[in-house]
């Protein structure tokens, strides 16, 4: 079997591009309503709105390699990187903070070029607090890069990336294209979401690094979106990926055996649009939240509202399994009774719904 990189047309992405105006069109429609939403917000709604985008996009692209950060530290790095007001903090997990840090830089300079310093500035964020990998260089050693799954003796090669001598070459190419083929480039690809899928395939092609090339290749198919819609994007691509991971591996799969992208671009403009409408949804819903607590806030004691709070930090998506006194008691340190006499005063106010009865009851917010 030969991958795409090997084969006579490597570089040569073939694909009709008619067969993708009209998903374009109704990206930056939708992509124009989203900012239209967001300009009629408050300036603390928006802020907020712009906080959560990022949130969920540190979580999932690191969900989608298996990694699990500090939403808390996230969130208090990701603040004080936007320039908003934040408590003084120590960030335990330097994982959230590099990440934090380069998802704000990543959506600064829009047009500006992109470079191999840029990269291995991303690169360094992204492996802050990991020892065992060579940042802000590319990978050097002589065996094989590829891509497994299944346990130890029984793996599943599922691609074999260019050997490393190769990359640094791989990687100037690279860096023409994408600079050439951007709205201001000396050979733009009109259309945003085929340069956008293009140069995420392309990026995971030559995988330059030891690790961190899925997110990062997920970055740069933002900052091309960026690029084409002129501002930066409202929306986490990654959130749209993870909800389905298994098609996404498959899709790439099939990709890096062929430069016929026709297939891939496809793939990766509906994953664009699905994220683009998700981002709809999250506006409703911080909406809805605002309300919310402008309308109870004062009914709330302190334990009640920290709970409330991690209830609705994942946005739309409710509360795994419910509230129940032992994940109170958890969260705010009180006693069982104590817990339970605040989960009922909760629903006698109409702002917790319960949900079963007796041991198996537990709780979900009436947000409306």
């Amino acid at each position: 079997m030969m991958y795409n990189w090997q084969q006579n047309d490597w570089l040569q992405f073939q694909y009709h591009e008619s067969e993708f105006t009209e998903i374009a069109l109704r990206f930056t429609a939708l992509a124009g309503e989203s900012q239209g939403y967001v300009q009629g917000l408050s300036g603390s709604e928006q802020s907020e709105t712009v906080l959560t985008i990022l949130v969920k996009e540190a979580i999932k692209t690191s969900a989608i390699e298996g990694e699990i950060l500090s939403r808390e530290d996230l969130v208090s790095s990701i603040r004080k990187n936007l320039g908003y007001p934040t408590p003084s903090t120590y960030i335990k997990d330097k994982r959230a903070e590099g990440i934090a840090i380069l998802l704000v830089k990543a959506r600064e300079n829009i047009d500006e070029y992109l470079t191999e310093t840029h990269l291995f500035d991303w690169h360094n964020l992204l492996m802050l607090g990991n020892k065992s990998i060579n940042s802000g260089q590319y990978r050097s050693h002589s065996e094989p890069m590829q891509v497994v799954s299944g346990a130890s003796g029984k793996e599943i090669v599922h691609f074999e990336a260019p050997p490393s001598i190769r990359v640094p070459d791989e990687m100037k190419v690279f860096f023409d294209w994408f600079n050439e083929t951007k709205p201001s480039g000396k050979r733009p690809i009109a259309n945003l979401l085929i340069r956008s899928a293009i140069a995420h395939l392309y990026f995971e092609t030559i995988h330059p690094f030891e690790d961190g090339n899925g997110r990062i290749g997920r970055i740069i198919a933002e900052k091309t979106l960026a690029q084409g819609l002129k501002r930066p994007i409202l929306m986490s691509l990654s959130t749209s990926i993870e909800a389905n991971k298994k098609a996404y591996y498959s899709a790439l799969k099939k990709a890096q055996r062929t430069n016929n992208v026709s297939e891939w671009i496809h793939y990766f403009s509906e994953t664009i649009l699905k994220a683009q409408q998700d981002f709809i949804s999250t506006i409703d819903f911080l909406i809805k939240k605002t309300s919310f607590f402008n309308k109870y806030q004062t009914q709330l004691n302190g334990a009640q509202t920290k709970v409330i709070q991690r209830m609705l930090e994942n946005g739309e998506t409710e509360f795994t399994g419910g509230m129940n006194a032992r994940k109170y008691q958890s969260i705010t340190q009180v006693s069982k009774a104590t817990a339970t006499r605040h989960l009922q005063d909760l629903v006698g106010k109409g702002i917790l719904i319960s949900h079963q009865k007796g041991r198996s009851t537990n709780y979900q917010v009436n947000i409306g």
